[in-house]
């Protein structure tokens, strides 16, 4: 990670030393040659892979400070844990993304995986870099490193490290993470054809503590346990590893060599992708006060657990799109999507079988429609399996602009879901930890309407959903985790209401997110706060004749208490209990944040409330949430 910043604080100094050269030589020579215009801002493009765009931006809102964090997007709904770069807490339900393709599992560990759709593509007009830094909890640091130019107005290409160490401040929990991205895009000089391409390698070791074995000593208040190191944990020497690797890229061809009226296009998409996970214990029993416990059940050894899963995809979609100015976009595609899952043995067990493997081949058709005109915008699409699985998405999305100030956004989703790997296929060295399933799909159907106008966001979800999956514990002991996973039959209908709407008076601003949730269900198997809330109190100035942008206040977060999923290290899935409810607690931090010209100063005391409330604050049962600390860093963007 130090050798990244290095080479990237060489890099940007050279470039600026030679500026700062070249513009002695321009002040020599201002009279024989004139100064390059300066490239208007929409020349610095940001581009999704759908093809939407957006601009560098280097100005100072609330919305920055709410992305000045490990993820680098707003993590409203989301609930960190005590370290940076652990999992996540989901508080709102509605941001799980519901796609028809069978995934790998462990999903505490894919919320600071960057995936297709989180990539970015750009074209900019002279190189950018950007650099963040944030420091961390204890013994280490936050970056995220970037760079990008245009070699050509048709050529693109960037780099990017984002690194994280941190040892955190309870024992065994040192968090380790790296994320490496390449990107390039290519397009003809006649723009007959568009090519975008990402290359990714991702991994993130955590020590794995399985929370505090005595949460009476953390409760009581104690001096003695304000040094969080003394707590006892379950795992003194557990940790989690995974990485992955990925190879995509999405171009397309026109066949008619002048853009007009009519146009024909051949499309592909390429995505090659494999992932790794390790989950290894080296001492087995726990220790709680002077008694041996095993945390997860009997073991098939007595020490040094390692436990290996690995996964690979590869995922192809070939069609053919047909171009109309006054119709719109008619595409047909078909896709070929292959995977394998695996581990290096069949178990032969007093409960039966465990195969060694889950491979397959699903082959889908499908067709999409893309309509915009005027002020209406919408995209239709609908693909169904051809191959054995039962498998179907159908998603409907249409916007429509009044004006730059309010915009209207309706999406209905449904979708036949095959089931991720994990629930069905899992070989480990504790005993209760090993299953052969076979589940049925998942049937999810989603209506979103929201509302963005100049007076506030407002937002609606309905989800109605059939044969959820879901990992539950199978003993009442609380000192024990033996989960597994289960298939509920019955429907589970989920409602939520979000509101966001900030009132601002001469200096001062009120930002307020609302988020309200109900769910339908004979059992308590999808639990949700039923409120979640975000207020920021600030105020912002210029200063030093407008050179310094000063932005400072409090921002509070709340969530009513409710039975919290737990967390499990062995398979890194969250897990329903009905034991224990969390939630009840403020969160309040103070921050103080700048700019000057492109250079953004973040400093924050994050939930300096914690001393004035109470130790009773968790993001799972035994997983106390973030002390009182001071952190500080910058987001430093370059344009040479």
């Amino acid at each position: 990670m130090k050798y990244v910043l290095i080479a990237l604080f060489l890099l940007n100094f050279s470039i600026g030393f030679s500026q700062i050269e070249n513009s002695k030589e321009d002040d020599t020579t201002k009279d024989v040659e004139k100064k390059a215009p300066k490239a208007a801002y929409n020349q610095y493009r940001i581009i999704t892979l759908q093809r939407d765009t957006t601009y560098v931006d280097t100005s100072l809102t609330i919305k920055k400070e709410y992305e000045y964090n490990y993820l680098r997007k707003d993590i409203f709904g989301l609930l960190p844990f005590a370290n940076e770069g652990q999992t996540y807490t989901v508080l709102d339900f509605g941001l799980k993304k519901f796609t028809s393709f069978p995934e790998i599992g462990f999903s505490g560990k894919q919320f600071n995986y960057i995936g297709v759709n989180d990539i970015k593509y750009y074209s900019v007009a002279t190189p950018i870099t950007e650099l963040y830094f944030k420091t961390t909890m204890e013994q280490g640091q936050s970056i995220d490193a970037f760079i990008t130019v245009n070699t050509s107005e048709r050529f693109n290409m960037s780099v990017a490290f984002k690194g994280l160490r941190s040892l955190g401040k309870y024992v065994n929990q040192l968090s380790s993470t790296g994320n490496f991205r390449f990107t390039s895009s290519y397009n003809t000089l006649n723009k007959r054809y568009y090519l975008n391409f990402h290359f990714t390698g991702q991994d993130f070791l955590n020590g794995e503590n399985g929370g505090i074995t005595t949460i009476e000593d953390f409760e009581s208040g104690d001096g003695a346990f304000s040094n969080r190191a003394r707590l006892e944990v379950y795992l003194k020497d557990a940790k989690t590893f995974m990485k992955g690797k990925r190879t995509f890229f999405d171009h397309n061809f026109r066949i008619n060599s002048t853009k007009g009226d009519n146009n024909l296009y051949l499309t592909h998409q390429f995505n090659y992708e494999n992932k790794f996970f390790e989950y290894n214990q080296v001492t087995v029993p726990s220790t709680v006060g002077n008694t041996n416990i095993n945390r997860f059940g009997d073991s098939y050894v007595t020490s040094n657990i390692n436990d290996h899963t690995r996964f690979n995809r590869m995922y192809n979609k070939v069609g053919a799109i047909y171009e109309n100015s006054l119709l719109g976009k008619f595409q047909f595609f078909a896709e070929d999507f292959r995977y394998n899952y695996y581990y290096n043995k069949i178990l032969i067990l007093d409960s039966g079988i465990i195969s060694s493997s889950l491979n397959d081949k699903i082959n889908t058709v499908g067709g999409q429609y893309d309509y915009q005109k005027s002020k209406w915008n919408g995209t239709f699409t609908y693909s169904n399996s051809i191959s054995n699985q039962p498998m179907s998405n159908l998603d409907a999305r249409l916007n429509y602009k009044l004006n730059d100030k309010n915009e209207f956004i309706f999406q209905y989703q449904m979708v036949n879901k095959i089931p991720d790997h994990i629930y069905n296929l899992y070989q480990s060295s504790y005993v209760d930890y090993n299953w052969n399933n076979d589940f049925k799909n998942e049937k999810i159907n989603n209506i979103e309407a929201t509302a963005k106008t100049q007076w506030l966001t407002a937002s609606l979800q309905i989800s109605s959903i059939k044969d959820y999956l879901y990992f539950s514990n199978d003993v009442t002991n609380p000192q024990q985790q033996i989960i597994s996973p289960k298939q509920y039959d019955k429907a589970i209908n989920y409602l939520s209401v979000k509101v966001s709407r900030e009132f601002k008076w001469w200096k001062l601003a009120l930002d307020n997110t609302v988020l309200y949730q109900q769910v339908d269900q004979k059992e308590d198997i999808l639990n949700v706060p039923q409120i979640v809330t975000r207020n920021s109190l600030y105020f912002t100035n210029y200063y030093f004749k407008k050179a310094l942008y000063l932005q400072t206040g409090f921002i509070f977060n709340y969530f009513t208490k409710y039975y919290i999923n737990d967390y499990n290290p062995v398979t890194a899935e969250a897990f329903v209990q009905n034991e224990k409810k969390v939630g009840d607690f403020p969160m309040v931090d103070f921050f103080i944040n700048a700019r000057i010209r492109q250079t953004r100063i973040f400093l924050k005391a994050e939930h300096f409330n914690s001393k004035m409330t109470g130790n009773n604050f968790y993001t799972a049962p035994n997983y106390p949430y973030r002390d009182f600390m001071i952190r500080f860093g910058l987001v430093w963007t370059f344009f040479q």
